[in-house]
């Protein structure tokens, strides 16, 4: 324990790690308050006078909330299909085909107060063999009535498309999909883009801790204190073990702060009442995760929590292999991005089998497990299918022990052979 209070002091104390955990903190702050800024939170509206109000950040919120009020909770059929057909009569007043067709005003008058209950309504009435959606007025409304019920055929119908040689794989979606709450709930006016910047965040921390690991044992090794270490009684492996559960205790704590700070903020300004929103509001009608708001938020912050550990423990064990800080950082940072590379560069087919088991593969952008947890990708073994996300946190989980341990033995085994 004293050696550990002793290595905790030793990195806690350093420059550079004063200096990154402090822009961990300012990144959080800023993360934050970032999307409350958006063009998308913002209204504008004709008053009384006849004279245009344009409202922004806290003020756009607080107008939501007063604007939808009616619709807020439960989304049943019955008010989703009042919302099919206010909307169809409003463009048939209008004589318009669909809502940008409108005259200026009057979406944001006349629809707006229901428009979250039409998110998704065309992508449950999609054609099962083609997948087109039909326009709202070509819906029926009396068929809405149906709406949940349609989702669960919607389900069927789209994995019969993404993954028709793969029956194992839709059945694991319609089980996963049969197990979401319903009716689902919306409360106004959280963006799937905060949920965005929570991922942005914890790819920046990731980045941050990466820098603060690659020294752990190159560090010793350029100043040649590694010599004196190893002719100590624990100079080997109890001391690998301290140095890289420092690591862990000092970036893990900095990323659980950070992400609880950055939800703590995030959620006062936008409303706690929000993480009751269904996740099939924020994205597709018929995402297959049993999750709300802030369950998915908890679920990224724990997800991200578990791809940080993995890529310090493979940091780690770059760092005890390499003899300069330089390379081992170059080959770390290149191992945090190499996800977004392979998803930006391979096909589909092959990038999910090679950047779901990498350590970074939660957090990296556009590779990041709140994506995966809104699609319907699986990884297909024969007669198995594991759902995305599952792959992830699967990997991430053998990974930590794995590459500390690797970590471990390479620095033990180091300049003997």
């Amino acid at each position: 324990m004293r050696l550990l209070k002793v290595e905790l002091k030793r990195i806690l104390k350093t420059r550079l790690t004063i200096i990154l955990l402090s822009a961990a903190l300012l990144l959080t702050f800023f993360m934050a308050w970032l999307p409350i800024t958006f063009p998308y939170n913002s209204y504008t509206y004709t008053d009384t006078q006849g004279k245009k109000v344009e409202l922004k950040g806290l003020e756009s919120i607080a107008y939501y909330k007063q604007l939808q009020a009616d619709i807020t909770g439960s989304v049943t059929p019955e008010m989703v299909r009042q919302a099919v057909e206010d909307y169809q009569a409003c463009l048939k007043k209008y004589g318009a085909e669909a809502s940008y067709d409108l005259p200026e005003g009057v979406y944001e008058a006349e629809i707006m107060p229901y428009a979250p209950l039409l998110h998704g309504i065309r992508e449950a009435f999609a054609n099962p063999d083609t997948g087109i959606a039909p326009s709202i007025l070509e819906i029926d409304p009396e068929k809405v009535d149906d709406y949940y019920d349609l989702c669960a055929e919607r389900v069927v119908t789209l994995m019969r498309q993404e993954q028709k040689n793969h029956p194992a794989a839709q059945q694991v979606a319609i089980d996963l999909y049969s197990q979401v709450k319903k009716p689902y709930l919306y409360y106004p006016r959280y963006s799937s883009e905060v949920l965005e910047y929570q991922i942005f965040l914890a790819f920046l921390v990731l980045l941050l801790c990466t820098v603060i690991t690659a020294p752990v044992f190159t560090s010793d090794y350029q100043t040649g204190a590694d010599d004196i270490y190893r002719c100590t009684k624990y100079g080997k492996t109890k001391f690998a073990c301290i140095k890289i559960l420092s690591a862990f205790i000092i970036c893990g704590t900095a990323y659980c702060l950070s992400a609880a700070v950055f939800l703590l903020i995030s959620n006062s300004l936008w409303g706690w009442e929000c993480t009751k929103t269904s996740m099939q509001i924020l994205f597709s009608i018929i995402s297959l995760g049993d999750m709300n708001v802030g369950q998915l938020q908890l679920f990224i912050a724990a997800a991200g929590l578990l791809s940080l550990l993995a890529v310090i423990s493979l940091t780690a064990f770059f760092s005890s292999r390499f003899k300069t800080m330089t390379p081992c950082l170059a080959t770390a940072l290149l191992f945090c991005i190499l996800p977004i590379i392979i998803y930006i560069t391979l096909p589909k087919e092959i990038g999910i089998w090679l950047y779901s088991i990498l350590p970074a593969s939660a957090t990296s952008l556009q590779t990041a497990i709140l994506y995966a947890a809104a699609d319907f990708d699986f990884w297909n073994i024969g007669n198995i299918a594991i759902w995305l996300p599952h792959v992830m946190l699967g990997a991430a989980v053998i990974e930590i022990p794995l590459f500390a341990g690797l970590a471990v033995y390479s620095y033990v085994r180091y300049r003997i052979n």
